[in-house]
């Protein structure tokens, strides 16, 4: 049943995934679901649920996702970092967060999904080095928040991917004068009765 849900999802979403991706994609959220009982990674319990409600709202901003390396910040459960490696095996993956058991789950998610293209760091993300093409969030902090811990981070040209429930017009406003919003695009996820926003942001000159 639940096979069937994800792959009316993707259709939805205009994805075309192979098999072979969308089996990971289940056993991701399996295996999300099974370490839950011991690491409390998320609120969901239901695994029907955990279809829209993490794979396809996950999901749901790959078509924004461009090819350079990419950190997921406040990784958590691995959303969307995983379902995002998992649909883009040629895609970089980082992940980091500042909880042990967290960062313990993704790279053990990463080995036994066989998943090559995913790094997990247990660590502050504003005490991190190196230099990401694109830089994403879920739920992880106010905008302002997520850019000023970053910075440091984002590569030159590259760009935020901060994923948002409501419109957030309130944070957009309070962002430094030297931050560019880029796009602000209404997404619609499958099973999902409730607002998603994907505000893509740049450092300005």
């Amino acid at each position: 049943m639940s096979a069937i849900t994800l792959s009316a999802g993707l259709a939805e979403l205009g994805l075309d995934l192979p098999a072979e991706a969308q089996q990971k994609l289940l056993a991701f959220r399996d295996l999300l679901l099974k370490w839950n009982k011991t690491y409390n990674l998320t609120a969901l319990r239901d695994p029907q649920q955990a279809i829209s409600h993490h794979l396809l709202d996950s999901l749901a901003i790959l078509p924004y996702v461009a090819d350079g390396a990419l950190l997921d910040v406040g990784a958590g459960g691995g959303l969307p970092g995983i379902p995002l490696a998992i649909a883009r095996p040629q895609l970089s993956v980082s992940m980091v967060d500042t909880v042990q058991k967290k960062a313990t789950f993704l790279q053990q998610a990463a080995i036994q999904l066989g998943l090559k293209n995913v790094a997990a760091h247990h660590a502050r993300v504003e005490e991190m080095t190196g230099q990401y093409a694109q830089i994403s969030s879920r739920a992880f902090a106010e905008l302002k928040l997520f850019v000023d811990l970053t910075r440091h981070l984002l590569a030159p040209g590259g760009r935020w991917l901060a994923m948002k429930g409501q419109r957030p017009d309130a944070e957009i406003a309070a962002l430094p004068a030297d931050i560019v919003v880029d796009q602000i695009i209404p997404l619609h996820v499958p099973g999902l009765g409730a607002e998603r926003h994907l505000i893509l942001l740049k450092a300005g000159s």
